[in-house]
């Protein structure tokens, strides 16, 4: 878990003109429907992620903006809805993907700097991240603009930094993995992807008529532990409800009948939400925060996402909860971390940072080689020196081994 340093590393992009990347063939053009999944309001937002790459001697004589560019356009064959853009038909009852053509962003930067003097800055929550995925005017709509935005900075001792943002309505964490693996595929000469790409997003549509038939109340240990000691240091009022949202993934779930396609790059995921007193939340010991935590994951079904899907088109897609909300998104199985363009895997490859009440939890390796999981936390600073003295006190206390609570070394940083 990191907080940014106070003196982060003084430098800035030369960035080149910003380009389209379009398919290397021609591709269908069509409406695409997207999935009552994926049209939540709440969704209505651009992700970024953010991968750095060492130096490879035996690539030097490539260039790896060319390679990827290519491979780009070969992969966006199979994955042309990303060329498109998004409109809503029907009075903003279904958005659909225009497969127009039209291209993805591509922003070619350079950078006088190498990923060593980076050091362990690279975590996020990255202080760069606007010189690394610089936004281009007029981009970041929801409709009408560029589906994904791609960032490739050079850096002086050979290595690279990849960065991308995606718009979280036409895919998640995983579709996008997905995609990006098939452009490594391809930048290492693959013609054909090993896992085909797979739309059908009416496996995740309201059902017909759509009944509401769970209480949606946001519309581990690591996840536990944060939201009490970010709850006692925003000093919430100890009889307001606070909320905690995981996100779970449906993917691969055995014990659902709704099984989500193999190659399947739409949202796919649902954050079930569990609800206490702030007063017996920050009082109790962790193990109270902890069994709220568990009941909830387990609660996790079919009907429950069905009853997601049918609440968007009944309530008119409600926005998430963010008032007492703390929402947790788990990516450190997503696999940003295992994406080899040719240079090989990335020091580090995730989410980029946080966002005001979402925090992402993703795999690092330091400049020691320990590995971790790094957990970005958006919060004033006067909470944030607060919640620091909680997170000290709580990893100070006697392992609970009744709620299966295994010692974790947790460091911050100023």
């Amino acid at each position: 878990m990191s907080i940014p340093p106070s003196s982060p590393l003084v430098f800035s992009a030369r960035h080149c003109e910003p380009e389209l990347i379009v398919p290397a063939a021609p591709t269908p053009y069509e409406l695409k429907q997207l999935s009552d999944i994926d049209d939540q309001e709440g969704l209505r937002f651009h992700l970024p992620f953010i991968m750095f790459y060492s130096n490879n001697p035996l690539m030097v004589q490539k260039d790896p903006v060319k390679v990827i560019k290519a491979a780009l356009a070969k992969a966006l064959v199979y994955y042309y809805p990303f060329v498109g853009r998004l409109r809503e038909e029907h009075n903003r009852k279904v958005l659909v993907v225009d497969c127009t053509g039209d291209g993805i962003l591509f922003v070619e930067a350079n950078a006088d700097i190498t990923l060593e003097q980076l050091g362990d800055t690279i975590q996020p929550p990255c202080p760069y991240i606007e010189e690394l995925l610089r936004d281009v005017p007029g981009s970041n709509g929801i409709l009408g603009c560029p589906l994904l935005l791609i960032q490739m900075t050079r850096l002086t001792c050979g290595g690279y930094i990849f960065a991308v943002r995606l718009n979280h309505t036409i895919s998640d964490s995983l579709g996008l993995v997905q995609f990006l693996n098939t452009v490594a595929e391809m930048a290492s000469g693959s013609c054909v992807p090993s896992k085909q790409p797979v739309w059908q997003r009416q496996i995740l549509n309201a059902r017909d008529p759509p009944r509401i038939t769970c209480i949606h109340h946001e519309y581990e240990i690591l996840t536990a532990c944060l939201w009490k000691c970010r709850t006692i240091a925003l000093e919430v009022d100890p009889n307001d409800v606070v909320c905690l949202s995981c996100m779970i993934n449906l993917r691969g779930k055995q014990r659902m009948k709704l099984q989500v396609p193999n190659g399947y790059y739409g949202n796919a995921f649902a954050f079930p939400t569990v609800l206490s007193k702030a007063e017996l939340l920050c009082k109790n010991p962790l193990g109270y925060a902890l069994e709220l935590v568990k009941k909830t994951k387990a609660e996790m079904s079919e009907e429950y996402l069905r009853s997601v899907a049918d609440l968007m088109v009944i309530k008119g897609r409600p926005p998430y909860i963010t008032a007492g909300n703390f929402l947790v998104a788990d990516t450190t199985q997503v696999g940003f971390s295992g994406i080899d363009f040719g240079w090989g895997k990335p020091v580090y490859g995730g989410p980029s940072g946080a966002i005001p009440f979402v925090s992402f939890d993703a795999r690092l390796k330091n400049h020691k080689g320990e590995d971790g999981v790094v957990v970005p936390i958006w919060l004033p600073l006067p909470a944030m020196e607060r919640f620091q003295l909680e997170l000290l006190k709580i990893t100070q206390e006697p392992v609970d081994q009744s709620y299966g609570i295994m010692p974790t070394k947790i460091t911050s940083m100023l």
